[in-house]
């Protein structure tokens, strides 16, 4: 519980970097639509009122875009407004923008991955101490209970090729670049460059366990970095740039002992540190999404086969 509940800090109070329904190059992949969740979604209607599924619903979780998957809204934003839809206060930081109505009155809210309608957002009711509503079609958006969520940190190198490949991963929620390992806190970029603070330059992966499995993404990022090299990956030379990985629970280390086992016995002599996950400092925004922000490749992580001998 406590692990989700970072999670679920960390979605609400950041801004949101990816989608996870994605295709084999790396593009968002919409879900096909009924006549109806298009009415709402597309053709920007609304439901009948108490009509949703998750009107009366207040289970733990996560709530994401009907048509992209997109995280929208965490459980602990939800509210009971009896206004015959969903309300929250609070929406993933960069996950819903606003345009005006039709109606010249009021205020649409949107999935800003993909542009589907989601609602409408009201202030000033005085609701919650936020004074903000938003008002959700149930149709616009699927549920995730907080079983099926779980958070994963992966350092091999620089984060940037990290976090592309676990951008582009089916079931993976969220990836962001940051730092761990080391014991200065809220370390900047700068101090974590000059060797000094212990960090490594590290990803945090948020996923849906029904889509992909801790072993599938552990396996993936064994392939993608040299996980022989000590204190550098390729030319990226320092302990920042060590490969380690830092596990939530004992079943997560059970899995990446295995793996390192397979890996041994296939002849790798594997320098990765396995280090039970702590605090994790999120990279500055200008590092975030940084090679499809900036059109660079993903060359710095290719993926190799360790796993399997033909």
């Amino acid at each position: 519980m406590l692990r989700f509940a970072a999670s679920l800090f960390f979605l609400a109070g950041l801004v949101l970097i990816t989608s996870y329904v994605v295709n084999g190059e790396g593009n968002m992949e919409y879900r096909e639509l009924t006549e109806e969740e298009e009415n709402v979604i597309i053709h920007r209607g609304t439901e009948i009122a108490y009509s949703g599924l998750y009107v009366e619903s207040f289970q733990n979780g996560m709530y994401t875009c009907k048509q992209c998957n997109t995280p929208l809204y965490m459980s602990e934003t939800k509210f009971q407004a009896h206004c015959g839809w969903p309300a929250f206060d609070q929406a993933v930081q960069g996950a819903v923008e606003t345009s005006p109505d039709d109606d010249g009155v009021r205020t649409e809210i949107h999935c800003t991955a993909c542009g589907g309608h989601l609602g409408h957002v009201f202030t000033g009711e005085g609701y919650t101490e936020r004074n903000v509503r938003h008002c959700v079609n149930s149709i616009s958006m699927n549920f995730i209970p907080a079983h099926r969520i779980e958070t994963a940190y992966f350092a091999g190198g620089c984060f940037w090729g990290i976090e592309y490949t676990f951008d582009n991963t089916a079931g993976v929620l969220s990836a962001q670049s940051g730092y761990m390992g080391g014991s200065f806190k809220n370390p900047e970029y700068s101090d974590v460059c000059s060797g000094f603070t212990g960090h490594t330059e590290t990803v945090m992966v948020i996923f849906d366990n029904s889509i992909v499995s801790y072993r599938e993404l552990a396996m993936t990022f064994f392939e993608i970095h040299d996980p022989t090299q000590i204190n550098r990956q390729g030319v990226d030379t320092g302990t920042q740039y060590r490969s380690a990985v830092f596990y939530t629970d004992a079943a997560q280390l059970d899995i990446l002992e295995e793996l390192i086992s397979i890996l041994e016995g296939n002849g790798y002599e594997i320098a990765t540190e396995i280090t039970s996950a702590e605090s994790f400092w999120q990279a500055e925004d200008h590092h975030q999404n940084y090679i499809e922000s900036n059109g660079v490749g993903s060359a710095c992580h290719t993926r190799v086969n360790r796993f399997t001998r033909e």
